[in-house]
């Protein structure tokens, strides 16, 4: 079995860690990580403030760049995914789908664990949703074979790394051929991983990441930073992944 790095971290009320195992290291600790944020989201407005977390003017910029990259990657990989199916994971209230893969792909999946913001997606996306799974992730299986796209995008944060890396996993069978998983998340470009106590989400360093999609045997294909974004957030940064051969 691979030995795991401990990789010192802090967290919002200023608690420093000599590893983020630490996080999860046994059931209780592990059940008390989920639980928190589902209280989190429980307790959101199901608005596009409350999905980002008081911060809508970033949604505008992130949709923008979010296109920019899927159709850089489109661009320039080598036989780049077909734009027929496509799976939102963790998608609130449907801003992703309707801001961005509703234009870009024929068909779209949601998987959201909160029934209440699963049933706002419901109207704003309407009939093209063609599947709305009301499932975490940690416990969600995709269809085998079925996208040609899974977008992830400020969810990962909330798993385990060994719920992540099952997760990413069962994804890449859920791909078609040529498919691509796509990860947005809060990224640590430089310094220690931090985790936000309001939410227990984690924000990863780019080599923890890195490290998490080798482990899922996944190659990564294109990476971008996230532009046009405010200094006193956390960066974000997108990849794009596909099965090793």
């Amino acid at each position: 079995m691979e030995t795991v790095k401990a990789l010192p971290g802090t967290d919002s009320a200023g608690a420093i860690y000599a590893s983020h195992l630490d996080l999860w290291s046994d059931d209780k600790k592990r059940a008390s990580w989920y639980q928190k944020a589902a209280d989190h989201w429980a307790a959101q407005a199901a608005t596009l403030d409350g999905v980002l977390g008081g911060f809508p003017e970033t949604s505008e910029p992130d949709l923008r760049e979010s296109r920019r990259f899927l159709d850089l990657v489109s661009s320039r990989a080598p036989n780049p995914p077909k734009r027929e199916i496509v799976l939102d994971c963790g998608a609130g209230i449907g801003r992703v789908t309707k801001g961005l893969l509703l234009d870009l792909f024929e068909r779209v999946d949601l998987v959201e664990p909160n029934d209440r913001l699963l049933e706002e997606a419901k109207k704003q996306v309407g009939a093209r949703a063609e599947r709305l799974i009301a499932s975490s992730l940690e416990k969600f299986e995709p269809e085998e074979g079925r996208y040609d796209v899974i977008w992830a995008q400020w969810v990962l944060l909330y798993l385990t790394d060994e719920d992540l890396v099952a997760f990413l996993q069962r994804c890449k069978k859920g791909l078609r051929p040529n498919g691509m998983i796509f990860v947005k998340e809060n990224v640590v470009i430089e310094g220690q991983w931090m985790v936000d106590r309001d939410d227990n989400s984690i924000s990863r360093t780019d080599a923890m990441y890195k490290d998490i999609f080798r482990k899922a045997g996944l190659v990564l294909q294109d990476q971008l930073r996230q532009a046009a974004w405010p200094n006193d957030l956390v960066p974000v940064k997108m990849y794009a992944l596909r099965g090793a051969a």
